[in-house]
């Protein structure tokens, strides 16, 4: 059974770092499409940053030049490294996959593509 446990948020202040965590069981991430996706309390999941096949990464408007999207395969964990935090930035962050296997999958932001969910990590960013 396919699990993402997603880990490493928190609170920090404006122009603050964190890195979040999103470790998968039953699911080689290795070449996969993944992603991150937020949301607040009201509104829908937004996507914010994927991954493709050949590490090729999309991001929303709003992250881009401030989160970067990456992979550790060796320990099967997909990482969302963010910046530069601002109160917007603040939700649930939740890790998500494509069960689809085939090859060259272009990364995407829209959660309809994605069949594996985790459970979600808060960051909250304020002063």
């Amino acid at each position: 059974q396919v699990k993402l446990v997603e880990s490493g948020g928190g609170s920090v202040e404006p122009g603050g770092s964190l890195t979040l965590s999103c470790a998968a069981t039953e699911y080689a991430i290795d070449g996969r499409r993944m992603a991150w996706f937020r949301q607040v309390p009201g509104a829908e999941r937004e996507g914010i940053a994927s991954m493709g096949a050949f590490g090729r990464t999309n991001y929303a408007d709003s992250v881009q030049g401030r989160f970067k999207i990456f992979k550790d395969n060796s320990k099967n964990v997909l990482f969302l490294r963010m910046a530069n935090l601002k109160a917007g930035d603040t939700g649930m962050y939740f890790c998500a996959a494509d069960s689809s296997d085939t090859w060259n999958l272009p990364p995407i932001l829209q959660e309809d593509f994605y069949e594996y969910w985790g459970q979600g990590t808060q960051v909250t960013v304020s002063s």
